[in-house]
C-alpha cells in the first residue's frame, strides 16, 4: 500500500512539474517539431500576406523598428516583406516570452549572437580572439 502511495505521488509531481514548465519545454521542442503542430500548440497563426503592410498590422513594427517610414514611397526597397524566417522566430519568441515585438527582435539577436560565439556587446567569446593591441 505504501508503495502505491509512493508511487502515485513521483507521478503526479512528475505532471505537475511538466505542467509547471510546459512553455519551456515546448520552446526548447519547438525548432524540432513540426511547424503545423507548432502553430497549434502555441497559438501562433502565421501570416497569410507577407507584404511590409501585412507585417506591420500584425505587430511587426514599432517606433524603434518603423515599417512605414522605411518602406513608403520613394524607397528603394525591393523586399516584399521581412525575412518569413525571421518573423516567425519574432513571433514566437513574443508568444512564448509574453514580450514586446523590440524585446522579441533583441532577444533573437542575441541569440544569433551566441550562436555564432559573439557576446551580447560585440566582442568575442573566443579565449584565443585578440581584443586589445
Amino acid at each position: 500500500m505504501i508503495f502505491h502511495l509512493s508511487a502515485l505521488s513521483i507521478i503526479v509531481a512528475i505532471v505537475a512539474l511538466l505542467w509547471y514548465y510546459r512553455q519551456r519545454i515546448f520552446a526548447l521542442a519547438s525548432p524540432y517539431l513540426p511547424s503545423q503542430l507548432v502553430a497549434r500548440l502555441s497559438n501562433y497563426t502565421p501570416l497569410q500576406s507577407y507584404s511590409f503592410a501585412d507585417q506591420q498590422a500584425a505587430g511587426m513594427s514599432s517606433s524603434n523598428f518603423d515599417l512605414e517610414a522605411n518602406t513608403g514611397e520613394g524607397s528603394s526597397e525591393s523586399r516584399l516583406g521581412l525575412d518569413e524566417a525571421g518573423v516567425e522566430e519574432v513571433r514566437r519568441i513574443m508568444a512564448i516570452e509574453k514580450c514586446t515585438f523590440d524585446q522579441a527582435r533583441l532577444i533573437r539577436h542575441n541569440r544569433i549572437l551566441a550562436k555564432n560565439g559573439i557576446a551580447p556587446d560585440g566582442t568575442p567569446l573566443d579565449r584565443k580572439a585578440i581584443t586589445r593591441l
